[in-house]
């Protein structure tokens, strides 16, 4: 048996740790791992057009499989590119092992042709970060990367010089078993026993809820219905909270809506679970807080905290269900319920009325016909602006959707990117991006991609040819809108020029059958949709002090828009409020 070189036992090693796939573009320091891969079964090396993309697909398929995922760029400006896409990923805690091939061992640090440093540029993206400069690091550090990235939740670097992968494998190698899943992390009796007295307490309690709950739906309802809690939710904890739950008030933030803020501001004491919910000009400063979060580093960073509980939550409820005692007393919860149903009433209405008449099309149109045709169990990628909104307003989460964003990082042009590794993980499931087209445009080169693989992604583009959240916040601040104008061509022809199906509608009559054709298309398909700019009206008293980025400083006031089904649901969650 031929003895094998770096780049195979490396390959050797991502199979053993379940990877299936290594996103990427190749190059001349990576071509010994390429070629490794050509020779082993057991990995697929799928060629993208963008390192970013590549990243971004990775980090999409490790948060809809909840294992490792893996990308690699050639040296230089090759893995710079991967570095977005790999941001994002840490900031979603999705386990990404990156490759970042690097130039001649012996040249580095003399100006060599195409010399980066990146076991510093990934410093900030990383958990860990490191260069196999030497065979017989082989396996170890690879082996330490990856335990990393699945144990902490992230990303992790190995940087390797083209002629260190040509060399041979050292002989007598250390190889260990992996490890392939995350622990859960109990809290302490003495942190359970402090918050069961802090529950027991208190006459009003309130429940945000973030992506930690996920995994945790059952616990969570149990826990709330035994101490009468509303639960609201921030974006992230939208798709693992918000479906068959009784005690919901909606989502606080810029893009919230209903009674979450309410609930958060007039209980006793606020509970957060599992969220690292960025806005703190939303969370109150006058109610106790407890915060739990398997990420100890997370616990009191936004708010002042009377109780940090470091673990995860489903394994603190399920500690501290059974301690706390029930209470009788549903005023404050129906009264927020009541809340709920009442804000959503008020605003369902804005963008219902002769919407098939209206042209440019509502965005909010789409995104509640789109909410009703895709299928129970498709996943959404969402670009960042305002298709962040549609989502959060009109997607309708049931326990089988995933609806995936760059919701922590805040990056443009994730959609298409993160569709691509959600659809090679299962092919029969339905993948949707949504994507904005400032976002598509930007990496429109990867649905390319598409048709390479033929993965059949439905590419649905709002297309109000501007950078509309952009220009929002220019609104705001006082600004006029400046830069953020797109002249966009005919993306569907564009699409079938690619090869795949394309179709451009321009009225709202010619949307359902637009969806339903390209849902029903074997192949990649795109359909381009002309969306009124201007659909998104915001409330009439913003300064400009009131924003900053992304949120309104110091404020509660949340964008003002349609909700889609969600008043179906907050109505039906009536019912379980007594009447007099």
């Amino acid at each position: 048996m031929a003895k094998q070189n770096v780049a195979e036992q490396f390959v050797d090693i991502l199979a053993r740790a379940g990877v299936k796939r290594l996103y990427g573009v190749v190059g001349d320091s990576l071509n010994p791992v390429v070629d490794a891969i050509r020779r082993n079964s057991a990995i697929d090396w799928i060629h993208v057009r963008h390192e970013e993309t590549a990243a971004f697909a990775a980090g999409a398929e490790a948060q809809v499989t909840g294992s490792l995922a893996a990308c690699a760029g050639s040296c230089g400006p090759g893995n710079l590119h991967l570095i977005n896409g790999l941001y994002d990923a840490h900031r979603s805690m999705a386990p990404v092992l990156a490759l970042a091939s690097h130039i001649p061992s012996g040249e580095i640090g003399l100006g060599y042709f195409q010399e980066t440093h990146p076991e510093l540029l990934f410093q900030e993206c990383s958990h860990y970060n490191e260069m196999i400069s030497n065979p017989e690091q082989m396996p170890r550090l690879l082996q330490t990367a990856i335990q990393h990235a699945i144990g902490r939740g992230g990303v992790s670097v190995v940087a390797m010089p083209g002629d260190i992968a040509s060399k041979p494998a050292p002989e007598k190698s250390i190889e260990h078993a992996l490890v392939t899943e995350r622990p859960s992390v109990r809290p302490g009796d003495d942190e359970i026993d402090k918050l069961c007295r802090m529950v027991d307490e208190a006459k009003r309690v309130t429940l945000f809820c973030g992506s930690g709950t996920a995994g945790a739906h059952a616990e969570v309802m149990e826990f709330a219905e035994k101490i009468k809690s509303p639960v609201g939710h921030a974006l992230r904890g939208k798709e693992w909270i918000q479906y068959d739950n009784p005690y919901d008030v909606g989502m606080s933030g810029l893009l919230g809506y209903g009674a979450a803020y309410e609930a958060t501001h007039e209980c006793d004491l606020l509970v957060l679970l599992g969220t690292d919910f960025p806005y703190n000009a939303f969370l109150p400063d006058d109610v106790k807080i407890v915060q739990v979060d398997v990420r100890p580093e997370h616990l009191g960073r936004r708010s002042k905290l009377d109780l940090a509980v470091w673990g995860d939550v489903r394994e603190t409820l399920r500690c501290l269900t059974p301690r706390v005692k029930p209470k009788a007393d549903r005023r404050f919860l129906d009264r927020m319920l009541k809340k709920h149903a009442n804000a959503l009433e008020g605003v369902v209405k804005a963008y219902t009325r002769k919407v098939e008449k209206h042209v440019p099309i509502h965005p909010e149109y789409v995104a509640s016909v789109l909410d009703e045709m895709a299928d129970e169990d498709a996943v959404f990628t969402v670009d960042t602006g305002m298709n962040n909104v549609w989502a959060a307003r009109y997607l309708t989460p049931n326990g089988k959707r995933r609806v995936i964003g760059s919701f922590s990082h805040g990056s443009m042009a994730n959609a298409l990117p993160q569709a691509i590794g959600a659809q090679f993980t299962d092919r029969d499931r339905q993948v949707v991006a949504m994507s904005g087209d400032g976002g598509f445009s930007m990496l429109m080169g990867d649905f390319l991609t598409l048709v390479q693989y033929d993965l059949p992604v439905k590419v649905v583009l709002f297309n109000n040819s501007s950078l509309g959240m952009v220009e929002l916040e220019m609104l705001v601040a006082g600004l006029p809108s400046y830069g953020t104008t797109n002249k966009n061509p005919d993306f569907a022809a564009i699409a079938r020029a690619a090869g795949a199906f394309g179709v451009r509608v321009e009225k709202p009559k010619q949307l359902q059958s637009a969806l339903k054709d390209a849902f029903k298309h074997k192949g990649p398909a795109l359909v381009d949709v002309v969306t009124d700019p201007n659909a998104l009206s915001i409330p009439p008293k913003i300064s400009a002090e009131m924003v900053t980025g992304f949120a309104l400083s110091a404020s509660k006031i949340v964008l003002d828009g349609g909700v889609g089904r969600m008043l179906q649901m907050a109505r039906s969650n009536l019912r379980n409020v007594p009447r007099p």
